[in-house]
C-alpha cells in the first residue's frame, strides 16, 4: 500500500529537497565551490562549467518549485531583477506588455527600456481593475504578448484579480507573469491559476534575513523553462552556490517567520488605523482596503508590508527614522527585522504614490515592543 499523502507548504519548506536518506548521509546538502569539473569528450549531460549548472542550486532550486506547485526545478538568478529581466524577456520582441502603474519602479523602468530597444509598448494600468487590464491586452488593435501582475503591488498594496486575468490574457495568446515576493508561496500559488511564470525576489521573504541577494522564476512548462534557462546561461546572471545555501537556509524557517509577519502586520495595521497621528494606512487585512475581499478569497494571507502615511506630510515621513530604536529606515523588505522607508525619495518611483506614503516592512519582533516603538516616535515627531 502506498504511504504517499500530502504535506502542507509549511512541512515541504522544512524537509523538501533534503540529501537522500542513507546511513551516513548529512542532514544539509553540501556546498559545491567549484567553478569546472572533470570533463572529457562530448558533454554527457554530466556537470561542465558552474555558470551552465552546478548541483548546489538545485535544492533551493526544488524547493522553490514545491512549494509554488511546478513539477519542474525553478531557476535561481543572480538577483530578483535578473529574474524578472529574464522573464519578461519571454515575451516576444515588439509585442506590447501590460504592466501594473504601480509595480516595482526598476521592474517599470525595465519594461520601457525593453521596449525603446525592442520595439512595442508598455501598457501601465491600475492592475486591480479587471477590466482594464482586459481593455488593455487588445487596446489600439495589438494584442498583448505578456501580462506582468504584481499582487499586492509594490508599494501601493493593490490586489488582482489573477485567476481572472490569466483567463483573458490566455485567450489572447499573451503570456501571464506574476511576482510573488510579497505574497510568498505560503500566500499565494499563481501557477495553480494558470499563470505561466512565477517570479521571486529570493532576496526578501524566501531567504528572509537581509543577507543574501537572489531571484528565482519557476514556471510549469517545459518549453519556458528551457527558454529561460538558455538566457540565464548565454546573459549571465546566475547564482553563486554560497548564495544558494544561504536560502535554502532561510527557506527552512519561512512558515514560522511568515506566521508571525502576518500576525504582527495585521495586528499594526488595524492599530495605527485608528492612531491620532496616522493620516492614512493601507493593508489587505482592513476592511478599508479597496480590495479587502478579493484578498480574503483569493490569499491565504494578507501580507507583511503595510503602508502608512503620517499626519505631518513629508517632513513627518523624514523624520521618523530619527525617533525609533527598534524599527530600521532602510530600503527593501522581507527580513526578520521590522523596517520602513519613504519610497518617493527614490526619483523613478511612479507619480502617483504619495511623497509622504511609507512602506512599512514588519519583521517577527515582538508586537508590543514594536508597536511602542512606532507610537513614541510618531509622537516624538511632533513633540
Amino acid at each position: 500500500m502506498s504511504t504517499e499523502f500530502h504535506l502542507s507548504p509549511d512541512t515541504v519548506a522544512a524537509t523538501a529537497a533534503r540529501p537522500e536518506r542513507v546511513q551516513g548521509a548529512p542532514v544539509n546538502p553540501p556546498v559545491t565551490l567549484s567553478s569546472t569539473y572533470v570533463s572529457m569528450g562530448a558533454p554527457d549531460g554530466s556537470m561542465l562549467y558552474a555558470r551552465w549548472d552546478t548541483e548546489s542550486w538545485h535544492p533551493a532550486e526544488r524547493l522553490i518549485a514545491r512549494l509554488e506547485g511546478s513539477p519542474l526545478p525553478a531557476l535561481l538568478h543572480a538577483s530578483g531583477m535578473a529574474a524578472v529581466a529574464n522573464a519578461l524577456h519571454l515575451a516576444p520582441a515588439g509585442s506590447p506588455v501590460v504592466v501594473p502603474r504601480h509595480a516595482y519602479h526598476a521592474s517599470l523602468l525595465l519594461a520601457r527600456d525593453r521596449a525603446r530597444r525592442e520595439g512595442g509598448e508598455v501598457r501601465e494600468v491600475d492592475i486591480a481593475d479587471t477590466e482594464a487590464v482586459v481593455e488593455a491586452l487588445t487596446s489600439e488593435g495589438a494584442e498583448a504578448g505578456m501580462v506582468w501582475i504584481e499582487s499586492p503591488t509594490n508599494p501601493m498594496l493593490e490586489i488582482a484579480d489573477v485567476p481572472a486575468i490569466v483567463e483573458a490574457a490566455h485567450a489572447v495568446g499573451a503570456l501571464v507573469g506574476v511576482d510573488n515576493t510579497f505574497a510568498t508561496p505560503l500566500g499565494q500559488r499563481p501557477l495553480e491559476w494558470g499563470a505561466d511564470i512565477v517570479v521571486h525576489s529570493a532576496t526578501k521573504y524566501l531567504s528572509g534575513h537581509s543577507d543574501v541577494v537572489l531571484g528565482a522564476v519557476v514556471t510549469s512548462r517545459e518549453d519556458l523553462r528551457e527558454a529561460l534557462r538558455e538566457e540565464r546561461t548565454e546573459s549571465g546572471g546566475v547564482a553563486g552556490p554560497f548564495e544558494a545555501w544561504l536560502l535554502l537556509r532561510g527557506m527552512r524557517t519561512l512558515a514560522l517567520r511568515m506566521e508571525r509577519i502576518w500576525a504582527n502586520a495585521a495586528e499594526l495595521a488595524a492599530r495605527l488605523a485608528a492612531h491620532p497621528l496616522v493620516a492614512e494606512v493601507c493593508h489587505p487585512s482592513l476592511p478599508s482596503h479597496a480590495q479587502h475581499e478579493r484578498a480574503a478569497r483569493l490569499m491565504d494571507c494578507f501580507g507583511g508590508v503595510v503602508t502608512v502615511r503620517p499626519v505631518g506630510g513629508v517632513a513627518a515621513a523624514e523624520d521618523l527614522g530619527r525617533h525609533t530604536r527598534i524599527w530600521l529606515p532602510a530600503t527593501s523588505l522581507g527580513g526578520v527585522e521590522s523596517s520602513f522607508e519613504r519610497r518617493r525619495r527614490f526619483p523613478s518611483e511612479a507619480p502617483t504614490v504619495p511623497e509622504d506614503l511609507l512602506r512599512v516592512s514588519v519583521g517577527i519582533e515582538d508586537v508590543e515592543d514594536l508597536w511602542r516603538d512606532l507610537d513614541a516616535a510618531l509622537r516624538a515627531v511632533h513633540a
